[in-house]
């Protein structure tokens, strides 16, 4: 083999040397369209027994009807005899009918023809299934192989299992890191089916425009009918609608319901066939009764990619409830939601649109506060918001008055106003006003440790963690109050480990807890335990205090225990979104918290841990 490279190395500097010392042009031409070809050299052949050659008919004689008269040298295929039929190797019996040809579309002829492409990019640019993922270990992800030497059913229970949000910001940010991370399936689990348990959980998120990155990163010749259909959930998510359009055209699915042939009829339009998509679409409405709304949406968005665009009056009355295909087709349109439908929209919807880029600043804003409280937006992401609201001229409204406070919250005189103008932002969060303590986060940081704003320390020791500072939350650690929530928190957050709580102080912070069934020092006591940061007697003697267990066994307990065992940071983390699953904190049980912030910190995640616990006491 060596030698055969030696041989054709020096073969290429050959051919290299004489193309260099050539002078003459150099005709661009293929062979065969400058110079006749050189007539062919015969080549020797074997030869052959002569043919007899058939005796002719006498005048008057018929000759034989299986004879043909042949010359020497001549080869003649035999005419068939009377009554035989001619052999073929061609299927001839599933060739459509005019009257079917005239009515097939031209994708169905492709498909009928094998012309129909599976691949939408060139063969160059093909991706390989080993790893698939977007954050790299140098870029913030996983190890690549975290994950390869896991139980298939395991990650595939995990995962499958992964199918609400999270209660925690930190825990949401954790898990969306460990699902983009750029991974390799596990062992006896194909790659298809891990980007699809891992887009299913994004999309479960609230993560649409990640899980559209994910599978992104798969070749759409690589797509399962599973795959398909967490993309397209993925896409909506997004109001990316034509993106969907690669798998809707190329990916062989079962799929045909009204949804299907509304995104069917949109891609066809876009990819020039603006008659057949309307007409697609006027059949689907003329057998539609309900979701009519749905089917115009369709037709407004297929219109807009032809010459002829079709007007179509889209009527929010008697809609029913706000759909995600409804919210979608009508953020990427810039058609307006009535305001009745927006108040009863569920969250879920909302926080998508904090991420829709079609919509104005100030749209966005509606959602904003719910996707920073589930970690989907970040602090200097709302301050960036804000920051486009302000500049914006003629916007009135709670929006308009909260950039206002925000930029005062950062350029104001003297400190009391600037802290008055975080108190203000705070109080206008509603039900979800932890948002607006990451939209503070580094307006608190700026602020000076003085003993006139002390008491507020609670808050805005609170919001720098909600955006991880826990570098500017420590300096107000001499400040605190022993056994006040501040304390608390700084207590959590402490970047150094040796960090240790007396039982003194934890004794004062119980006895002034006026949360619901003390719920916040079970937490603390949960996360001080996790972090190994109190004394394994205290933790004996409040944990019968607060009728908390924390050896009490389960499956899930076992798992997250067994993989920090074994160092596995991405299964640790998988298990910890597993059970931070819920609508609050309030579902939160100290036990699994104590048993979260304890992996996370073996495995090496301890700044996580950290947040987390932290997290847990300030929104308990």
């Amino acid at each position: 083999m060596k030698a055969a490279w030696m041989i054709g190395g020096a073969a290429l500097a050959l051919s290299s040397a004489m193309v260099l010392a050539q002078e003459a042009p150099v005709d661009l031409l293929p062979p065969g369209f400058d110079d006749p070809a050189p007539a062919p050299t015969p080549t020797p052949r074997a030869t052959r027994a002569p043919t007899p050659t058939p005796t002719q008919a006498s005048p008057g004689e018929a000759a034989d009807p299986g004879t043909v008269s042949q010359q020497p040298g001549e080869i003649v295929q035999p005419l068939p005899l009377p009554g035989e039929t001619p052999s073929a190797d061609l299927d001839l019996t599933n060739l459509p009918s005019l009257e079917e040809l005239e009515s097939m579309s031209t994708d169905d002829l492709d498909e009928l023809l094998g012309l129909k492409p599976k691949f939408d990019i060139p063969p160059a640019a093909r991706r390989s299934m080993e790893r698939v993922g977007l954050l790299d270990v140098q870029e913030g992800g996983l190890p690549a192989g975290s994950l390869a030497r896991q139980p298939a059913g395991l990650v595939r229970a995990v995962l499958a299992g992964t199918t609400q949000p999270m209660v925690s910001r930190w825990g949401h940010i954790l898990l969306r890191r460990a699902l983009a991370s750029r991974l390799a399936a596990p062992e006896g689990m194909s790659a298809v089916e891990f980007a699809t348990l891992r887009a299913r959980a994004l999309n479960a998120l609230g993560e649409h425009v990640v899980a559209r990155a994910l599978v992104q990163d798969i070749d759409t010749a690589n797509y399962s009918p599973a795959l398909t259909n967490a993309a397209i959930d993925a896409y909506i998510g997004s109001a990316d609608i034509v993106g969907a359009c690669p798998a809707v055209r190329l990916v062989e699915t079962p799929r045909d319901d009204a949804q299907w042939q509304m995104l069917a009829g949109i891609c066809n339009a876009y990819a020039g066939e603006a008659t057949r998509a309307q007409n697609d679409l006027r059949r689907l409405l003329s057998r539609t009764e309900e979701d009519r709304i749905d089917v115009l949406l369709a037709q407004r968005f297929a219109g807009s990619a032809g010459r002829g665009r079709r007007a179509v009056t889209i009527e929010w009355d008697d809609t029913g409830t706000l759909t995600p295909w409804r919210f979608a087709m009508a953020n990427a349109l810039g058609e307006p939601v009535p305001e009745a439908l927006l108040e009863e929209a569920a969250p879920e919807l909302l926080r998508t649109a904090a991420l829709t880029p079609a919509l104005t600043p100030v749209q966005r804003a509606r959602g904003a506060d719910i996707a920073a409280s589930s970690g989907i937006l970040s602090s200097s992401a709302m301050v960036d918001l804000y920051s486009q609201i302000f500049a914006e001229e003629g916007v009135q409204g709670d929006a308009a008055i909260t950039a206002s406070r925000l930029r005062e919250a950062y350029v104001g005189a003297d400190p009391l106003r600037r802290l008055s103008a975080i108190r203000d932002i705070w109080s206008g969060g509603g039900d979800y006003s932890y948002g607006r303590l990451v939209l503070t986060a580094y307006a608190a940081a700026r602020l000076p440790v003085a003993e006139e704003i002390g008491e507020e320390a609670d808050g805005l020791i609170a919001s720098m963690l909600a955006a991880g500072l826990d570098g500017d939350a420590m300096r107000w650690a001499s400040q605190v109050d022993n056994g006040s929530e501040a304390w608390a928190l700084l207590a959590l957050a402490n970047p150094s480990s040796a960090a240790m709580v007396s039982g003194g102080d934890l004794d004062s912070f119980v006895d002034d807890d006026e949360s619901a069934r003390q719920h916040k020092s079970r937490m603390l006591l949960a996360g001080l335990a996790g972090l190994e940061r109190i004394a394994s007697a205290d933790v004996a003697q409040f944990s019968e205090r607060l009728a908390v267990d924390f050896a009490a066994p389960t499956r899930w307990t076992r798992l997250i225990d067994r993989a920090a065992e074994v160092d596995n940071a991405a299964l640790v983390a998988m298990l910890a979104g597993l059970g931070m699953q819920g609508e609050g904190w309030d579902r939160m049980t100290a036990r699994h918290l104590f048993h979260i912030v304890s992996a996370l910190r073996r495995v090496g995640l301890e700044a996580e841990a950290r947040m987390i616990a932290a997290e847990a006491v300030a929104r308990a």
